[in-house]
């Protein structure tokens, strides 16, 4: 006696509806997030590279791995890994926290605990660009708030004339400039002669550092390397300084990454070359002489 069967749909016949499930699953399945600890041994999926990380990179999002003969790769943080066989979104660790409040500033001074800031003065610090100012603010900012002193990026220092005439220096108005490359014979030296032997000159104070760039102010070791590198004059500084060194320099965000990285080695004035750190205390004397 055959046993009795649930009729069958017409549908069943060609099988479960394959739509139901995630059809277009990987493989090894779907990339999760994992941070990128020391010690954990990954594959890079694109050059079957595989080894332990032994860096991470926050500013350039980079990880460095090794492999068993000790040799090193460095690839951008984010997708296109494996762990265990499994492909994961690579994250940069979480931070330790963050250590107790110094007793001096970065620039050296004793630090005034619970301090306000004053009232900026109508006296101004002007630099070049964006990255002198972030290393000014990096290491004298706790100085200059509580003194009241605002530091002002130009964009260049061909205008500075101009700058310098909207601003209107006068005695309780002075302007220090620290410019890049303030070398003999230099571009920049020019310019500063000119300003110097204007009706504003006396209140003006020009000095500046002889590094092609404020990168340059930043010592090599802290960067671990012995010096910087020689930049053909053909090339633009930064870009050429950054595919030396073996760091990514293919845009603008690259260069900014790059500078973030730099900045980042740089907790103190002893960070800094003496070339730039004797000009930028001698601004701000300038500036808050009464």
């Amino acid at each position: 006696m055959t046993s009795p069967t649930t009729p069958r749909s017409p549908r069943d016949r060609y099988g479960t509806d394959v739509l139901t499930t995630d059809w277009r699953a990987p493989r090894r399945g779907r990339a999760v997030e994992h941070p990128a600890d020391h010690g954990l041994v990954v594959e890079e999926v694109t050059t079957d590279w595989c080894g332990e990380i032994v860096a991470v990179d926050r500013d350039l999002h980079t990880v460095t791995l090794e492999d068993r003969r000790a040799k090193r790769r460095t690839f951008p943080l984010g997708p296109g890994f494996l762990l265990e066989g499994r492909p994961v979104i690579l994250t940069a660790p979480v931070r330790v926290a963050p250590p107790a409040a110094p007793t001096r500033t970065a620039s050296g001074s004793v630090a005034v605990k619970d301090s306000r800031a004053r009232v900026a003065r109508a006296s101004r610090i002007f630099v070049e660009g964006r990255h002198d100012a972030e290393l000014v603010e990096k290491v004298w900012g706790d100085d200059l708030r509580v003194e009241g002193v605002v530091v002002e990026f130009l964009g260049g220092v061909d205008d500075l004339a101009e700058h310098l005439r909207d601003f209107g220096p006068g005695p309780q108005r002075r302007v220090g400039v620290l410019v890049d490359h303030l070398v003999a014979g230099s571009k920049e030296s020019r310019i500063a002669q000119s300003v110097a032997r204007s009706p504003i000159g006396a209140h003006v104070l020009i000095v500046g550092h002889p590094f092609v760039d404020v990168w340059q102010a930043v010592k090599p070791e802290r960067l671990g390397i012995n010096r910087w590198p020689d930049v053909p004059r053909q090339v633009e500084w930064k870009k050429g300084i950054c595919q030396q060194l073996g760091w990514p320099h293919r845009d603008q965000a690259d260069i900014a990454r790059a500078w973030q990285h730099i900045l980042s080695r740089v907790t103190s004035f002893a960070d800094l070359e003496p070339a730039l750190l004797g000009r930028v205390e001698e601004l701000i004397d300038f500036v808050t002489a009464d």
